[in-house]
């Protein structure tokens, strides 16, 4: 099949074309994302594979369905940003890759929580610069706090794991609870529970009509004073400029993120030359209490590995008219 690869980086031609030995695909990687200006490109494809930032809106799908596309494969978990009613009333396939190494997720949630804490990235600048100064360097023991866990799926019930063999008591929320991670410790609570009784709260729950904005000014205004508030999942999932308030009242101590909603725009992009137009995100870079990574959680070599295989075959699962078990349904 003739795929249409983009946001493509130079790691994706290289898992891709890795892997495709198997599978034989006609694999085309572009640089541009796809959207409304550039699904021309989509023209003499059967397929197109994305990413979390490319926008398969109804005008898209209108357009690729034209263009003889026939699949939609993310090369990712998530599928907020696709129309799947277009999809489904233009008879195209929407692929995921539902699991692709979890570890991966919840250690770089595990990473911020640990920066954060013990500052290990000015310690690490001030002794790049000869100042062996500890001084406003003051961090706290993991072991004993309460952690909070929204959505214990696959990535969620893996930082719960960790955080349990830090010494946490770790307490979660979801609409389905998980029978296994209740035998190993973890209690699961009504939300409002978990906002008012954690010290740590980190999300792992998928972005939906449900779940956008689930904290705002009401939720952080019930969490205790000084939290740690992580974010590895969505960036909606925060309404950013109600964590700003929280940040600056102090009702917020820590702010962690590897998502934002506006991340289109930046992430995935070199743009240390100009100068950042978005106001929000520049707000938040200058809080001393505020880490920000690029969208990399999921960027381990095991996770790339299970990202390729699995979407390559999706394709041929679709080729050979097997069943599509990775199949997003609306």
């Amino acid at each position: 099949m003739k795929v249409a690869f983009f946001s493509a980086k130079s790691y994706d031609k290289e898992y891709f074309n890795k892997f495709n030995s198997d599978h034989q695909h006609d694999l085309t990687f572009l640089e541009v994302p796809l959207n409304a200006q550039t699904v021309s490109l989509t023209t003499g494809f059967d397929v197109v594979c994305v990413f979390v930032n490319d926008v398969i809106n109804q005008k898209v799908i209108d357009v690729i369905h034209a263009n003889g596309i026939k699949v939609i494969a993310l090369r990712c978990a998530g599928f907020n940003n696709v129309d799947l009613k277009a999809a489904k009333s233009r008879g195209i396939k929407v692929v995921r890759v539902p699991a692709y190494s979890p570890e991966s997720v919840a250690e770089h949630a595990v990473a911020l929580i640990l920066t954060l804490n013990r500052k290990t990235h000015k310690a690490y600048n001030r002794v790049r610069e000869g100042n062996f100064s500890i001084e406003n360097l003051t961090g706290f023991n993991l072991f004993g706090k309460t952690v909070g866990v929204i959505g214990t799926g696959l990535i969620g019930a893996s930082f719960c794991k960790i955080m349990l063999g830090f010494g946490c008591k770790v307490q979660a929320y979801d609409i389905r609870e998980s029978e296994e991670l209740v035998q190993i410790g973890v209690q699961y609570k009504s939300l409002d529970e978990v906002f008012r009784e954690s010290e740590i709260i980190s999300l792992h729950c998928p972005l939906n009509p449900h779940t956008a904005y689930l904290i705002n000014q009401e939720s952080i205004g019930k969490m205790k004073d000084g939290v740690m508030l992580i974010n590895t999942s969505r960036g909606a999932l925060i309404n950013t400029q109600d964590a700003i308030e929280g940040l600056k009242s102090g009702k917020i101590g820590f702010l962690g993120i590897d998502v934002y909603e506006q991340e289109a725009d930046l992430f995935f992009q070199d743009l240390s030359e100009i100068v950042i137009q978005d106001d929000v995100i520049a707000r938040l870079i200058s809080f001393p209490n505020v880490l920000i990574t690029g969208h990399l959680g999921f960027f381990t070599k095991e996770a790339l590995e299970e990202i390729a295989t699995i979407t390559l075959g999706n394709l041929s699962d679709f080729e050979h008219d097997k069943e599509l078990v990775n199949e997003v349904k609306s």
